[in-house]
């Protein structure tokens, strides 16, 4: 961990903009290599390294899916490569390559919120790259007036229409365009936990790398949106694969977006999962009749089965500097938990501070809280002894997992950022008799 020491005590000597007055914050990005607006090509990349570590903890029993008591420490690495072109007409096409390396804390599981949204939750995956994006991106306008916007490797455009249609289709993530948070969804700057960076009761389509082919429409006017997206579910849940059959799996999600003010924002997300889920109650009905030997919520698996849900997302801004968020989710939690995590209602609040009081406008300090439950049929499941795709101690004494995290990110030199941070976690995997436990984090992120 020399290296993370090292370039946090440069970021600490450094003044990124000494003529910054306490209430502006930079709204260019920092990236190694400048991305001149009027370009029609785009490239650009990313690298993320995590670490992350924790003591032994309180742990009088443990089962396969347990987060592991004994003292550990895991390495990520995260890289992708962004790029793009503009053609006539408005349109963009959008292609990516990615690859997720090294390994979480305890294999990603034993946590609900786990705790690095970098990690593969499938490690016999490996470091290969792969395809993560490939889409098209065509903006409709909708008026004459338009108004200026940062471009970025998911929209390459300097300026828009400020009534428009956009129309993305192809393989992408859909936590880029819904339930999105300027203070909580970026675990290369900001907060790193799965139930912070987003709604750890969005249940969003997606194979195991977080990623899955849909068609999003959006329609933007200038202080409200809609937009509304369809995709593919994965066959099983957590699984690599993608069901094409539309007539027996996909996802609906659609989400209002409302501005009433530039300082203020609010989100109201609603889905529905159609795909071949298992039954918590079946499962357990199965297990206590004695037609089960173990409680099996795959054993119980049936097409057709819908997982709705609802979130909210706002985000209000105090000063230039200083934000507030938070978010809340439900779904209904007697079909398994299928993409995401394993959660079925969920509350958070947070907030961040950029550093220009302190004379580093790109420097930034955030704390967050989340809450996160289980359904009653879900939480029986694991007492009884049964194993989600993340959880399964053996048992359970059942308490809402609650965690804190927060982090410091340094501006070192042009695109590279350094990061420590910690969180602290109470009943880890919804389990009273196990922990508490206390993370730690070291992060190198650089932006080309």
């Amino acid at each position: 961990m020399c290296l993370w020491a090292i370039l946090l005590f440069l970021a600490a000597g450094r003044t990124a903009n000494a003529q910054t007055t306490a209430d502006e914050v930079p709204a260019e990005s920092v990236t190694l290599f400048p991305h001149p607006a009027d370009s029609r090509w785009w490239l650009s990349g990313q690298i993320n390294l995590i670490e992350q570590w924790h003591e032994p903890f309180r742990s009088p029993y443990q089962g396969a899916n347990s987060f592991r008591p004994e003292a550990e420490h895991a390495l990520s690495r995260l890289w992708t490569i962004y790029t793009g072109v503009t053609l006539p007409g408005h349109t963009e096409i959008l292609v990516d390559v990615e690859s997720a390396g090294g390994r979480g804390l305890s294999d990603a599981l034993g946590l609900a919120g786990f705790t690095n949204l970098d990690v593969v939750r499938n490690p016999t995956l490996g470091a290969a790259p792969y395809l993560a994006r490939a889409m098209v991106h065509t903006t409709i306008a909708l008026s004459e007036q338009s108004q200026a916007v940062t471009p970025n490797a998911l929209s390459l455009a300097a300026r828009v229409p400020v009534r428009r249609l956009e129309i993305r289709v192809g393989k992408l993530g859909m936590a880029d365009f819904f339930d999105v948070n300027a203070s909580g969804s970026d675990s290369h700057l900001q907060f790193t936990n799965w139930t912070i960076d987003n709604n750890g009761a969005y249940d969003y389509a997606a194979d195991t790398r977080g990623y899955t082919y849909a068609a999003i429409v959006e329609y933007d006017a200038p202080h409200w949106a809609l937009r509304f997206g369809e995709a593919l579910m994965p066959t099983v849940a957590n699984g690599v694969d993608l069901d094409w059959n539309l007539s027996r799996a996909h996802a609906d999600n659609l989400e209002l977006e409302l501005r009433p003010a530039p300082d203020f924002s609010l989100k109201l997300l609603a889905y529905a999962n159609h795909a071949d889920m298992g039954s918590y109650d079946e499962a357990n009905q199965a297990f206590e009749s004695g037609a089960d030997a173990v409680p099996d919520i795959t054993a119980h698996r049936a097409q057709g089965r819908v997982k709705t849900g609802a979130a909210v997302n706002v985000e209000y801004s105090l000063t230039p500097s200083a934000r507030l968020f938070g978010r809340a989710g439900w779904n209904e939690g007697h079909n398994e938990s299928f993409a995401y995590t394993e959660v079925n209602n969920s509350v958070q609040v947070g907030g961040d501070l950029a550093g220009a009081s302190w004379h580093r406008p790109y420097d930034r300090v955030g704390v967050a809280f989340v809450s996160n439950g289980l359904s009653a049929p879900h939480r029986e499941y694991l007492r009884l002894g049964g194993l989600g795709f993340l959880l399964g101690d053996g048992t359970l004494t059942y308490g809402r997992e609650m965690i804190v995290e927060t982090y410091y990110t340094a501006h070192i030199w042009r695109g590279v950022f350094g990061a420590a941070g910690a969180q602290f976690i109470e009943h880890p995997g919804y389990n009273q008799d196990r922990g508490p436990l206390t993370v730690g984090m070291l992060r190198l992120h650089i932006d080309f």
